[in-house]
């Protein structure tokens, strides 16, 4: 194994052990919300990626709506990361990235196929610099998302500077950057064949698999309460395993 291939493997291994120190708690309350809103203010402020507001929260239309989720990372009983999780269903196709990329991403709706969102992930500035493995542990998030919602396809929307990262989970750039609303840099889009790349990336990268519990206990709750309104297809339901790792 070369240099380059051993060092982007730490954060991995490092990362299955942090596991057991990781909880992903759902923000279901004003106050849980409002602690990752401002969050979100300190991280996208330290990057450059906003100008500064007297509210010190960045929040927007999408965090509201029946087919997002907003979670907090929290490690060791501290809030250190958050990612929101919106589902794209040819139905109730309202999500980010499709209001920034809607010549890529209508055409596959069109289609029928589903799509996992994730955006607004933020991790501590005063925390991040301590766990490299923080960005993994937290976009694990999104794997767990694809396999829940049976995803045809996963997406990243990122600055250009970020997507070698991206790259090595096996995602792969459709679109240069463009102005994203209420951010000051640019993002740039892309995504993943869920179904085709699946089985290859947990083989390299194990920790990002997730259980059948796990699963149900982060997205059912809130999917079964918004079936009616988010109307994603009938094979969403159909669950292929309830063995752990599965």
């Amino acid at each position: 194994m070369g240099q380059s291939e051993q060092t982007m493997r730490r954060p991995f291994e490092r990362g299955i052990e942090l596991l057991d120190r990781v909880d992903y708690q759902l923000a279901e309350t004003e106050a849980e919300k409002d602690a990752i809103y401002r969050l979100r203010y300190r991280a996208y402020l330290r990057e450059g990626a906003i100008a500064p507001n007297p509210d010190h929260k960045i929040s927007d239309r999408f965090d509201d709506l029946p087919n997002s989720w907003i979670f907090g990372v929290h490690l060791d009983g501290e809030l250190v990361s958050s990612l929101r999780i919106s589902v794209a269903s040819p139905a109730n196709p309202a999500t980010p990235s499709l209001d920034v990329f809607p010549d890529l991403l209508k055409p596959e709706l069109a289609q029928g196929k589903v799509v996992v969102d994730p955006t607004r992930f933020v991790a501590d500035p005063a925390r991040a610099g301590r766990f490299p493995e923080l960005p993994y542990m937290t976009l694990r998030l999104a794997y767990v998302a694809c396999q829940y919602f049976n995803a045809d396809i996963g997406l990243a929307s990122v600055r250009a500077e970020h997507q070698a990262f991206y790259r090595r989970i096996f995602l792969r750039t459709l679109a240069p950057p463009r102005d994203y609303p209420g951010l000051i840099k640019p993002i740039s889009l892309m995504a993943i064949d869920f179904p085709a790349e699946r089985d290859k990336i947990f083989a390299r990268f194990p920790h990002l698999r997730s259980s059948y519990f796990e699963r149900r206990m982060l997205f059912e709750r809130r999917y079964v309460q918004n079936a009616c309104i988010l109307r994603l297809p009938e094979r969403l339901c159909e669950r292929a395993s309830i063995v752990p790792g599965a």
